[in-house]
């Protein structure tokens, strides 16, 4: 059992209400700095070199999956940046995180020891994502939000 002492002085109440201000805040800053690889990756899916270099990938009709993908990744992004049914915009960022991260970062049929570690680095990277947005996902956008969830 777990004794909460309440703050009682007005100097501690102060102090709690600033903790509580701060972990806010913090949040508020992850959920931000979360979304912003997939808020500025978005756009960069309607450029031909992005849609050339996923169909030289083997990516299926890459000239329509890679702008879909941007979408999702944007709109995923601003979701959990906002706070805004941060849920589904985390649901909408695994969905496009596993197929990104399966078909572009295959490091095992590597040969070349630099490309490969550049695909395990991006590989894992993904990975952290993914699992990020799988807590955010399960828990919400938390406070300082638009729209808890």
């Amino acid at each position: 059992m777990t004794a909460t002492i309440a703050a009682t002085t007005p100097r501690e109440r102060a102090s709690a209400n600033l903790g509580t201000a701060v972990l806010s805040s913090v949040g508020l800053l992850g959920r931000i700095l979360y979304s912003a690889i997939f808020i500025m990756s978005g756009p960069n899916h309607f450029k031909a070199e992005t849609i050339g270099y996923a169909a030289a990938q083997g990516v299926p009709l890459a000239t329509v999956a890679v702008p879909l993908s941007g979408i999702i990744a944007l709109l995923g992004g601003l979701s959990i940046a906002l706070g805004y049914r941060a849920k589904l915009g985390a649901w909408l960022i695994v969905l496009f995180l596993v197929p990104v991260t399966l078909m572009l970062h295959r490091f095992w049929g590597l040969s070349e020891p630099q490309a490969t570690g550049l695909q395990l680095a991006m590989f894992m990277k993904n990975l952290s994502l993914l699992g990020a947005a799988l807590i955010i996902a399960r828990l919400g956008s938390g406070p300082l939000s638009l729209k808890q969830d």
